[in-house]
C-alpha cells in the first residue's frame, strides 16, 4: 500500500513541476511590442480642439427700485398674522366653561347608546376610563370645540370648529357612531 502511495505521490508531484514549467515558460520577460505601441502613440499628433465660440452676451437685469428688503435677511414664506379683531368667520366662545369630554380627542371616545325620556333623548358616551357619561344636543366633547347637533339611534353628530390658520376658525361636520 505504502508503495502505491510513494508512486501517487511521485506522479502528482512531477505533474505539478510539470504545470508550474509551462506556466512560467508561458512569461515573457520581452515588452517590444508595448514599447512600439507607446512610441507610435507618442509620435502622432493630436487632432485640432474644437472652434471656441465666445458666449453670447446676456441681457443685463434691473430691479425695481422698490424693494426694500436686505439681501441678507432670511426669505419668510409665512402669511402676515392677522389680529383678532381683523379676523372674521366663526370662532369659540373663550368664556364658555369646557365640559368634562372636551379633554379627550374624538376618537378616543366611544358612544354606547341612546335613552329618550319625556321626549328628550340622551347620549351615553364611554370616556377612555371607561367611565360612562350622559350628553344632549348642545354639550360639547371632543378637543375641537364638537358641539352636539343631533342625536339618532347609531351616532353623534357633531359640529367642530377647527383651526385653519392664525386666528380663522372654520365649521367641520364629524360623527361619532355607536359601535356597540
Amino acid at each position: 500500500m505504502n508503495e502505491k502511495r510513494s508512486a501517487i505521490m511521485r506522479s502528482s508531484q512531477a505533474m505539478l513541476l510539470a504545470l508550474l514549467g509551462l506556466t512560467l515558460g508561458a512569461c515573457s520577460q520581452s515588452t517590444d511590442d508595448l514599447d512600439r505601441y507607446i512610441s507610435d502613440t507618442l509620435q502622432r499628433s493630436a487632432p485640432p480642439p474644437d472652434r471656441f465660440e465666445p458666449p453670447e452676451d446676456l441681457p443685463s437685469h434691473s430691479y425695481p427700485s422698490g424693494l426694500d428688503r436686505d439681501p441678507f435677511s432670511r426669505l419668510s414664506f409665512v402669511e402676515p398674522r392677522v389680529s383678532a379683531r381683523e379676523a372674521s368667520g366663526p370662532r369659540p366662545d373663550p368664556n364658555r366653561r369646557q365640559e368634562e369630554l372636551e379633554q379627550y380627542p374624538l376618537d378616543a371616545l366611544r358612544m354606547s347608546g341612546v335613552l329618550e325620556r319625556q321626549g328628550e333623548r340622551w347620549a351615553l358616551v364611554r370616556d377612555p376610563q371607561g367611565t360612562i357619561h350622559r350628553v344632549r344636543e348642545g354639550n360639547y366633547l371632543g378637543q375641537n370645540h364638537g358641539r352636539i347637533v343631533t342625536i339618532t339611534e347609531r351616532a353623534l353628530e357633531l359640529e367642530e370648529l377647527v383651526r385653519t390658520g392664525d386666528e380663522r376658525w372654520q365649521h367641520r361636520s364629524a360623527t361619532l357612531a355607536s359601535r356597540e
